[in-house]
């Protein structure tokens, strides 16, 4: 099970000029559709004098993909800004390219590499950060096993995520998808009551 994948940790900007054309890449994190089109939408604004907007993201948690070419010839720019995500290994993460024209026609092999190193560099100087895919383990622990529960965190694959007391101790634990089932072994081994999700 693949619980663990690369974001930006924040938005990444990269400028420059090929043939007095100016490409501007920003690249950001994002989790939905709806996010990235209002950052697309946001950017439309704001560089409202741009020739072209052109733009791709990739989602993690249903390995969506979506790309455009903004009204550049086909396969020059959606296409190869996404190939530079993928090629980073990024998910949750948003790229759009702007472009203002210079006058002078690259042509499509010229455009889809601007558009690829643009997104690429842009990608190469943004921080990273890395995601994990949690199950949320509910504990019932005794006073006498406090110390043995505490044992039990392990970040990032097991964060303890909240404590109550009272009549029942109860400890909630974010668990790494992937070892849900031997944090159940462990947690039986040690005759602790869990609710698993």
């Amino acid at each position: 099970m693949n619980d663990h994948y690369r974001t930006l940790a924040a938005r990444a900007e990269f400028r420059q000029k090929i043939e007095r054309s100016e490409f501007l890449g920003i690249a950001f994190p994002v989790t939905s559709e709806d996010a990235f089109f209002a950052e697309l939408a946001a950017a439309q604004k704001r560089d409202f004098d741009a020739t072209h907007h052109c733009w791709a993201f990739r989602l993690f948690h249903d390995a969506r993909t979506r790309s455009s070419d903004a009204g550049e010839p086909s396969g020059t720019a959606g296409k190869p800004i996404l190939a530079a995500i993928e090629g980073a290994a990024l998910y949750d993460a948003g790229v759009i390219v702007v472009r203002w024209y210079g006058g002078i026609k690259l042509g499509t092999g010229g455009l889809a590499r601007a558009y690829r190193e643009t997104a690429a560099e842009t990608l190469r100087g943004a921080q990273l950060a890395d995601r994990y895919v949690y199950a949320r383990v509910r504990v019932i622990v005794p006073f006498d096993a406090l110390s043995v529960v505490y044992r039990l965190v392990e970040p990032p694959h097991v964060v303890l995520a909240e404590e109550r007391y009272g009549d029942e101790n109860e400890f909630l634990f974010d668990v790494r998808a992937s070892r849900v089932n031997a944090f159940a072994a462990q947690l039986t081994e040690r005759r602790l009551r869990f609710i698993l999700p």
